[in-house]
């Protein structure tokens, strides 16, 4: 079977549909039946939150298949599963930025876990040449779409100039 093939088996196999806004493939595998009041969670949180949620999520080699730049209000834990190496960029609001390889290849500096904090800026690709990567990602609460801020181009270009090349790779043109 060639890598499109496998790439294909596993879009069926596991059901997964492209993720709105942010680009990728993928399936919701978990959420939790039990929610944590929102009297219990911190004032970030506007409404009761499950207490937690999974993904399995896809990327490909095809042009527009990242994960556009986002925060969430909560931290997302990256579980690196199969495929090519994937980069990550994090803009922090101290003005920092950080670039983080997700991988197999471990001692080569790789990340099998990474936890992307809640609040920072978050965006990731396939390394040039890789042709998929298979990843999870888990959230304690669990994600809400409301907890979702999408990565605005020029704002992020104006606050974070050193990370001008992968800021540019990791937004859509036209996103507000």
């Amino acid at each position: 079977m060639d890598t499109q093939e496998f790439i294909n088996r596993l879009i069926t196999e596991l059901d997964l549909q492209p993720l709105a806004f942010e680009g990728g493939l993928y399936v919701q595998t978990y959420k939790s039946n039990e929610a944590v009041p929102q009297a219990a969670l911190p004032e970030r949180y506007h409404s009761p939150r499950s207490f937690g949620t999974a993904i399995l999520y896809l990327l490909t080699d095809h042009p527009d298949s990242f994960s556009a730049m986002h925060r969430l209000l909560t931290d997302e834990v990256y579980h690196f599963y199969l495929g090519d190496p994937v980069e990550m960029l994090l803009l922090y609001p101290d003005g920092n930025s950080q670039q983080v390889l997700l991988g197999q290849d471990i001692m080569a500096g790789q990340k099998v876990q990474f936890v992307a904090p809640a609040g920072v800026w978050q965006g990731s690709h396939l390394l040039p040449g890789g042709e998929y990567a298979l990843i999870g990602t888990t959230m304690a609460p669990g994600f809400e779409y409301e907890d979702f801020t999408n990565g605005a181009r020029a704002v992020l270009l104006n606050a974070y100039p050193s990370a001008h090349e992968l800021i540019c790779q990791l937004t859509r043109t036209g996103q507000a």
